[in-house]
């Protein structure tokens, strides 16, 4: 196992354990649901990025997905990040995966220069990547995920 993917499954176990859990979740099984994506980016003030992805879970259902990412940035740059991955957890459902994913509250939030970790409700998504002038683990304040067309 690479080192990001490692460090990457440490991230979401962090989230997972440090981050309360809805009633009846313990019942319903999670999808095993992960994300390989690729993102453009440009910042003037805010950083602005969109890209597309595809959803594979264990239970064999695959979504294509288009994303929006938001973050702090006070350079005007340009990049791209080619490769990126990500693993949810928490997921019972597809229609889950949708929304508008958040930095994890304080308690669980572990960010490095490798991975970060964001929530949507109880659904966590832990994203790596590298790519040319960026690193997702710095700067992402929202992720938005809705079904490609």
């Amino acid at each position: 196992m690479s080192r990001t993917a490692t460090l990457a499954a440490l991230v979401l176990a962090c989230a997972f354990f440090t981050c309360p859990r809805p009633a009846g979740a313990e019942g319903a099984p999670d999808l095993g649901c992960s994300l390989r994506f690729s993102l453009s980016t440009w910042s003037t003030l805010q950083r602005h990025s969109e890209g597309s992805g595809i959803v594979t879970c264990e239970n064999g259902d695959v979504l294509r997905v288009r994303i929006v990412a938001t973050g702090a940035g006070l350079a005007s740059s340009q990049s791209f990040v080619d490769s990126g991955s990500g693993m949810f957890a928490d997921v019972h459902s597809l229609g889950e995966i949708f929304g508008v994913y958040a930095e994890a509250s304080e308690g669980a939030r572990v960010r490095t220069s490798a991975a970060q970790v964001l929530r949507k409700g109880p659904v966590s998504l832990a994203l790596t990547g590298r790519g040319h002038g960026v690193d997702l683990g710095v700067g992402i304040s929202e992720f938005i995920l809705t079904r490609s067309h």
